[in-house]
């Protein structure tokens, strides 16, 4: 499985950015899609995760409300559209897949199999 993220740059405060990983894989079945975010110095967090066959969602609580990730069957492609961004927002972000069958622990890094190689976001104030 191959993760390729892309989508982040450079955004003032209370803007938007979609970033988007494609997925290399042959049957995605029920594999679970993560987003993490690492800022500077700190710890590999979770951001949220899509269970591929039914869309289920669940956000980390800095996310909710501001953060929604979504799924596209036939690119394939997960993507995370993040609006009203702010500084602490900032971090490499990673997507992340979990093979089936999936962990429990989906807010757990180390319950993902693959990762993207990360995308910048930087947001300034």
């Amino acid at each position: 499985v191959q993760l390729q993220a892309s989508g982040g740059g450079l955004v003032q405060a209370g803007n938007s950015l979609r970033l988007s990983c494609e997925v290399s894989v042959r049957t995605f079945g029920d594999y679970r899609m993560g987003w993490f975010r690492q800022a500077p110095g700190k710890e590999r967090e979770f951001v949220g995760c899509v269970l591929w066959s039914s869309g289920s969602v669940d956000y980390a609580h800095s996310a909710k409300g501001r953060f929604t990730i979504s799924r596209d069957n036939a690119k394939p492609t997960v993507y995370l559209q993040m609006n009203n961004l702010e500084p602490e927002d900032t971090a490499v972000y990673y997507c992340a897949a979990d093979s089936p069958p999936v962990n429990i622990h989906y807010a757990n890094p180390g319950s993902y199999e693959y990762w993207g190689q990360g995308t910048l976001v930087t947001v300034s104030s």
